[in-house]
């Protein structure tokens, strides 16, 4: 049969009861063997299992008073007392502390017993064997095979436990008559979870006869019950019934487990099973849980040579990224052009994100769907981040699921959105379960049963990429680190660039005043000179050489007023502020009145609609630079609408979460917004001069006062459809209400040419 599903199967609800089941205390034990509970310091009889014979029991005793020791630890492993003989029987006796009991076990001693010849063999002519094979896979075959021989059971499984606990059968070798489960998986309520704790702490597991029927603990006259005895570390411990049943059901009458433990983690089991029911030796079992610590010594061997290649290689393309990033500017964003990038992580995309910015390469998802996972990532607060199931943590990567099933990201900066993240695709993967593993049972009476089929059937795995690797997750976070360091080194270097900047930039305005407040004199004497040449000499001139005074006059007055202008830019960067309340209601209505007057004396006939808003915000700011601010944008707003008729100009109030501020609209000549960066450039012009008089200054100046007060400054416009230009101020800081003074703006006075752009 074959389903199709998102994800692995998730533990059956009907089986919750399995992992609350009591297993550690089950009160019996199985019938091939017998136990003996007693005091751990005055060796008294506690509890016995219920099928001891009188004589037998009192020989047990007797011996145990005269031969046990009594410096056996709780919870240390258990201790072989030898072969003893009881009667006609022998058995092999161990012996186990826990904190309350000191439990004996006795079990049947077979004739071949008492020789190392199983371990030897295992040592001398299994261990080279093992160490020469070239993967985990040719390992597992390894050790089913001899696991099957030692053990005599009719089939052997190696298989190793996934992320969700999910069994994957990775080898087996089996008799004629046994069914194969080569390439199968188990689910993981086939093991609930307090019985792999028990396999952590018990590495060998034997069910002698899967029918039979459990011996009871028998209680010598204590105050407790049989469910008060640990059983954990007993060999004898009988198991769950349901258990049993799976085992029947399975076609089973007889198991063993061992355990493969690497670094206290349950890696995998060795499963064998038999048709009939079996009984193994002491000296076998022993050789069987050595066989399973050899098989984890080598499997962790094999592990961790791959990941020691896996990671060199890693981090030769970490150096690679890094030292091409060094070598350049330390821009992040060229990360996204390094196809090493890609082979860094077996990625089939990377994007870099940088606040609002995302670079990208490779198959990705549309660059929203990039932003909204980054804002996530970042909300998690970890450095490295990494999911091959995406969807199960962040629901919208469902839509992205064929670029982006998995992702691995990075976060360079714990202050500002800056991360790095790596993409896999979905991979539909067939799962072959040994049965349905959805299919237990519930009877009328509330009981639970095993599935009844170990049929093979199948389910298509969605939601799912490749894994990432500990390699890959690990030498990313060194990656990140590298590149932490790249950005400090840069910033450091930044800041250098920037300190002797500021020194340059400083002694250039000290040049600029001093040049411009010196060149002020010589061009008021050359427009004087030329007048007194005028008056003097009038007769005597012709209208040429008349025309040519003029024109130098008319030099003269625009150096003139250039050099002003350059003045009021050097003082912008070298003057104090001096910051209150600007009430721009009376600042607006008052400039607007003045422009009209000017205009009435220049240009009289002119047309001119005004559009003001009933209430402006106060600002926060020195009031002669917001006046100088916006006079240059009401007056720009004059001049380039000349040719209107009638001119329309309007004074927007700007009220913003950042700040607030005043939006001047004209219906004039406009601009292209291509050249926007360029207005507000010093000696900047859009227009001819010859059309529109200016410097180029004004709009400089205005960026200037504006960013002085930490505010925004803007301008839009569109070619022949007019222009907006403003600007807002941060609101007041709460500290300084008390010790701003409320002020109206100053009086406009006529400057002596229109400010211009």
């Amino acid at each position: 049969m074959t389903s199709i599903s998102g994800l692995p199967p998730a533990i059956d609800p009907d089986l919750s009861a399995c992992h609350a089941e009591p297993i550690r205390v089950p009160g019996a034990i199985q019938p091939h063997g017998r136990l003996l509970v007693l005091d751990p310091f005055s060796l008294h009889p506690v509890a016995q299992s219920d099928n001891w014979p009188t004589q037998a029991l009192d020989a047990a005793l007797a011996r145990l008073a005269n031969g046990t020791p009594r410096v056996l630890k709780p919870d240390a492993p258990p201790i072989s007392l030898g072969v003893w003989g009881l009667g006609y029987e022998r058995w092999d006796v161990s012996a186990h502390r826990t904190e309350r009991h000191l439990l004996v076990e006795f079990e049947p001693a077979f004739p071949s017993d008492g020789n190392e010849a199983p371990i030897y063999s295992l040592t001398r002519i299994f261990l080279p064997r093992l160490q020469d094979a070239g993967s985990i896979e040719q390992l597992a075959h390894l050790a089913a095979a001899e696991m099957k021989r030692l053990s005599g059971f009719g089939r052997c499984l190696v298989y190793r436990f996934d992320e969700a606990g999910h069994g994957e059968v990775l080898a087996e070798d089996l008799d004629p008559g046994y069914d194969s489960y080569a390439g199968h998986h188990f689910p993981a309520d086939d093991i609930p979870q307090q019985a792999r704790a028990l396999y952590l702490l018990n590495h060998f597991r034997l069910i002698a006869d899967a029918n039979y029927a459990p011996v009871p603990l028998r209680i010598d006259g204590h105050r407790l019950a049989p469910a008060d005895i640990d059983l954990s570390q007993a060999q004898l411990r009988s198991v769950s019934p349901i258990h049993l049943e799976y085992m029947r059901n399975m076609g089973t009458l007889s198991s063993m487990s061992v355990s493969i433990v690497i670094e206290g983690r349950l890696w995998g089991l060795v499963s064998c099973h038999d048709h009939a029911p079996r009984v193994l030796g002491v000296s076998t079992r022993l050789a069987c849980e050595h066989l399973g610590q050899l098989l984890a010594l080598q499997i962790q061997s094999k592990q961790a040579t791959l990941q020691v290649a896996e990671r060199l290689g890693l981090r030769q393309l970490t150096l690679d990224i890094v030292s091409h990033l060094s070598e350049s500017d330390g821009t992040l964003s060229l990360l996204a052009k390094e196809p090493a990038l890609l082979r860094f992580a077996r990625a089939t995309g990377a994007a870099v994100v940088r606040d609002d910015e995302v670079w990208s390469l490779g198959e990705v998802p549309p660059e929203q769907d990039i932003k909204n996972l980054a804002n996530w990532v970042e909300g998690l607060g970890v450095e490295v981040f990494h999911s091959h199931q995406l969807a199960q943590s962040y629901a919208p990567a469902q839509g992205f699921q064929d670029v982006a099933a998995g992702v691995l990201a990075v976060s360079i900066s714990q202050v500002h959105r800056h991360l790095i993240l790596w993409f896999r695709p979905e991979i539909v993967k067939t799962v072959t379960w040994a049965g349905n593993p959805r299919k237990n049972l519930v009877a009328p009476d509330g009981r639970i049963h095993p599935r009844l089929s170990f049929k093979s059937w199948q389910e298509q795995i969605r939601g799912a990429s490749l894994p990432w690797s500990d390699a890959e997750v690990g030498v990313a976070g060194d990656l990140r680190q590298a590149l932490i360091g790249i950005v400090l080194r840069r910033a450091e270097e930044f800041a250098e660039v920037a300190h002797e900047l500021a020194r340059v930039n400083k002694e250039l305005e000290a040049f600029s005043y001093t040049v411009s407040h010196d060149l002020r004199a010589p061009m008021r004497h050359i427009a004087g000179y030329v007048d007194l040449v005028v008056d003097f000499e009038k007769k005597a001139l012709s209208e040429r050489a008349l025309r040519y005074l003029g024109n130098v006059k008319d030099a003269a007055a625009y150096a003139g007023q250039l050099v002003d202008a350059l003045l009021d830019f050097s003082r912008m960067g070298r003057a104090a502020l001096k910051q209150r309340n600007v009430d721009m209601q009376v600042l607006v209505q008052d400039m607007v009145r003045e422009l009209a007057r000017e205009l009435a004396r220049q240009e009289p006939g002119r047309q001119v609609q005004w559009a003001l808003d009933d209430s402006y915000p106060e600002l926060f700011g020195d009031p002669l630079l917001v006046q100088m601010a916006t006079r240059n944008f009401l007056s720009n707003a004059l001049k380039y609408s000349r040719g209107r008729d009638p001119t329309h100009i309007a004074v927007r109030a700007v009220r913003t979460p950042q700040g607030d501020g005043i939006e001047v609209e004209d219906n004039g000549v406009g601009f292209s917004m291509e050249y926007a960066d360029k207005l507000f450039g010093v000696f900047q012009r859009l227009h001819h001069a010859e059309d529109f008089e200016g410097t180029g200054i004004g709009l400089a100046i205005v960026k200037r006062i504006i960013e002085r007060h930490g505010g925004t400054v803007w301008a839009r416009g569109e070619p022949d459809q007019g222009a907006r230009f403003g600007f807002t101020l941060p609101r007041m800081a709460p500290g300084a209400a008390a010790r701003a003074t409320p002020a109206s703006p100053p009086t406009p006075t006529p400057s002596p040419g229109a400010p211009d752009a």
